[in-house]
């Protein structure tokens, strides 16, 4: 079974086959298919191709009828002519020539039969349209027959790509359906479709396939208005900014970098007959001489500097001075130099300053101090005996007596005892 009861498309009975015994349906054909990756994509996979022999034979009965009812129609009118020819007794020479035009009915019948159309654009069988291809064309399939050249649907008998894209263009008479859709009518019908949706998108009525005409007859308005609005705002840049192109014509020899005229050249390249042709000059300004300078920015340079050759200065903006700036500036720096070496022999060496001693407290040495070493000693134990209470309180008295004179062996004691946190030694002293 491929499906269950709820499935089931047959109508429902009050009792079913299983206990009737009756109408039992026959066994279904389950396929599997095991395809490969084109086998998948494949359209015409699971196509009976024996279900067209209906199709075939639908379309002959068609052609059958339609064959049988013009022999009807051509006895009568054979017969209605015989009634005529008897009823007046003679025939004239026009009904002799009409006879002679008309082709008998086996020709007539031949002519009627339909031939199908094989390998056409359009494929089937419509009227009496014989074979319309010619034996001599090639398929375009068979133009090239590598595997990975343009892909044949066969389905559609499209092939979109070019077949033979190396070939010379003038030699091809066929380039692909791309070719055909984006050249000649078909990219203005194109156009036009598109002009029609996004009109139809902006909210006007209009519609390709219900009123062609109007669609194209709003297409021509459209572009008619389109290039008078491009042609209205080029006015008006132009009366706005000018237009250079039309200020004045360049000579033609500017224009086209050649003339008419000759010139004889010898050897050495110098003119024998006729002028010289003036190089055309560049966009630029040349030969603009500004603040009364006579020569052109960086026309000289000095100590990695551009300059004016006709004055030497440096600065771009400033006012040509001739000669005299350039005496002046000479000048100055002969005075420069001069002032340079006069303070450089009258300077002397400065004199080595006197170090002085310095006692710890602050003040200068006296040459007579002498320390005593026995106070010294007592003033090391005082010493410890007071960072011992700074870093114990409970061993401080009550009652604290400070005395305010300082002699030189406490505050020598003090100086030795003194931890200097910048001092890369201080680890070691204690």
């Amino acid at each position: 079974m491929s499906h269950n009861v709820k499935s089931c498309m047959e109508r429902p009975r009050k009792k079913g086959a299983k206990w009737t015994n009756m109408h039992i349906a026959p066994d279904e054909k389950i396929e599997t298919f095991e395809l490969d990756y084109d086998g998948k994509r494949d359209r015409w996979n699971g196509y009976d191709a024996a279900t067209y022999a209906r199709v075939i034979e639908r379309y002959e009965a068609r052609d059958e009828a339609r064959r049988k009812y013009l022999k009807e129609q051509q006895l009568k009118k054979l017969e209605e002519k015989n009634n005529k020819q008897n009823g007046e007794g003679n025939v004239s020479d026009e009904d002799d020539n009409e006879d002679a035009l008309k082709v008998d009915e086996s020709k007539q019948m031949d002519f009627a039969k339909v031939e199908k159309r094989v390998r056409t654009t359009g494929g089937g069988s419509t009227g009496t349209v014989r074979n319309l291809r010619i034996r001599e064309d090639t398929a375009k399939y068979l133009l090239n027959l590598d595997v990975n050249s343009a892909y044949y649907d066969p389905k559609t008998r499209s092939m979109r790509e070019d077949p033979l894209p190396d070939a010379d263009p003038n030699e091809k008479f066929y380039g692909g359906d791309n070719q055909y859709r984006v050249s000649g009518q078909a990219l203005e019908f194109k156009q036009l479709n598109l002009h029609a949706w996004e009109a139809f998108e902006k909210g006007q009525d209009i519609h390709m396939q219900a009123a062609p005409s109007q669609a194209e007859l709003l297409y021509k308005n459209y572009k008619t208005i389109k290039e008078k609005l491009k042609s209205q705002m080029k006015n008006a840049l132009m009366d706005k900014y000018g237009n250079a192109a039309t200020d004045e014509e360049l000579p033609r020899e500017i224009l086209m970098g050649q003339s008419e005229r000759q010139v004889e050249y010898d050897r050495a390249g110098r003119v024998i007959k006729g002028l010289e042709t003036s190089l055309p000059k560049s966009k630029y300004e040349e030969d603009v001489y500004i603040n009364n300078h006579t020569s052109v920015w960086g026309s000289w340079w000095k100590d990695h500097q551009w300059g004016y050759k006709c004055c030497k200065q440096t600065i771009r903006n400033s006012y040509c001075t001739g000669a005299a700036g350039i005496e002046a500036a000479e000048a100055a720096a002969d005075l420069m130099k001069a002032n340079i070496d006069r303070k450089a022999a009258s300077e002397e060496t400065p004199a080595p300053a006197e170090e002085k001693r310095l006692a710890t407290w602050g003040t200068d040495v006296p040459d007579d101090l002498v320390l005593d070493q026995n106070q010294l000693t007592e003033a090391l134990k005082k010493e410890d005996e007071r960072k011992k209470e700074e870093k114990d309180e409970r061993k401080r008295k009550y009652n604290v007596r400070w005395n305010d004179e300082v002699t030189a062996e406490e505050m020598e004691a003090y100086r030795m005892k003194k931890i200097h946190h910048d001092d890369p030694m201080k680890d070691f002293l204690h």
